[in-house]
């Protein structure tokens, strides 16, 4: 009985020593620091700085001592210029030559002159915008594209005007295109024989209609010298023999197509007939040649020696 009561009495010693050593229960409410902190931290304002506002104002200390040498910055300024001169000069953007497609060899000359390129050269140095514009302000140039080819080839294709016609302006004989664009000047008309030949002021901005008309004119082709613009209005057709046939200002064309068909019944353009005069529709003229008196020969040495009569 004695050991059972001593038992019991040590485990009651031990479980209120145990009570003793167990630290209190901590409280689940948040403290009021942390109270705060967090309600701080649920403001959007305060997010973004600390998302934002923080890093930038790290990055920008970092930076600015960086900087603030003058020395370091002018290495950071070297180095930025070497590695781009090393990427612009690398094999895969250097160029080595230009083709010129769809032009003459005067015209390539000229594009040639125009840019006279010192190659290899990186293409990052090529203004192709520049060089396109001032391309196009050729006159023999109708349009162009320029392009760097893969293989360091700067390739200029170009679409050259044709030239039609030659017009003898007041200054120059030129070359004109379908268009009346001025294509080249050439120092005289006998440089393209083959072409038609238009004169007059006026003349080169009518071409289109010029051309109508020596299409029209087909069938007396072989006599035709050329076409001459009066008054900005309305052309003549001048033919071989110093004939002239005046077309009207309307329906050209239905008047040449009369004088043709006059032509090859009647012969016409064959007969003492130095003017046709077309102008005039429900009534066209014409005006012969002068005729050549003739000289008896007892007239003859007094005509040869030039003498007067009163």
């Amino acid at each position: 009985m004695s050991e059972v009561g001593f038992n019991s009495g040590a485990r009651q010693v031990a479980g209120l020593s145990s009570r003793r050593t167990q630290s209190p229960k901590r409280d689940p409410a948040p403290s009021r620091v942390a109270y705060r902190a967090q309600r701080l931290w649920l403001t959007p304002t305060f997010r973004k700085i600390v998302r934002v506002g923080l890093p930038v104002l790290v990055v920008s200390m970092i930076t600015g001592g960086l900087l603030a040498s003058a020395d370091r910055r002018q290495a950071i300024v070297d180095w930025s210029l070497q590695l781009r001169e090393d990427i612009e000069h690398r094999p895969a953007f250097m160029v080595h030559m230009m083709a010129v497609d769809g032009a003459s060899i005067e015209l390539a000359e000229d594009i040639r002159e125009v840019f006279p390129l010192d190659f290899p050269m990186s293409s990052f140095d090529l203004d192709l915008q520049q060089m396109h514009a001032a391309i196009s302000e050729l006159d023999a140039v109708a349009s162009v594209n320029v392009q760097v080819r893969v293989g360091g080839v700067l390739q200029v294709s170009v679409d050259e005007r044709v030239p039609v016609i030659v017009w003898r302006g007041t200054d120059a004989v030129e070359l004109l295109d379908a268009e009346g664009h001025r294509v080249v000047q050439v120092p005289a008309r006998a440089s393209r024989p083959d072409l038609p030949l238009v004169t007059g002021f006026g003349a080169d901005k009518a071409i289109p209609e010029a051309l109508e008309l020596l299409a029209s004119a087909a069938p007396i082709y072989d006599h035709v010298r050329g076409l001459v613009r009066v008054g900005e209005r309305r052309w003549d057709l001048v033919l071989d023999k110093g004939q002239r046939v005046l077309l009207p200002e309307t329906n050209p064309r239905q008047a040449l197509h009369r004088v043709i068909a006059l032509n090859t019944v009647r012969d016409l353009l064959a007969r003492n007939v130095a003017v046709i005069d077309m102008r005039l529709e429900k009534r066209p003229t014409l005006r012969l040649k002068e005729p050549v008196p003739e000289v008896s020969p007892e007239d003859a040495p007094i005509i040869n020696s030039g003498a007067q009569y009163p």
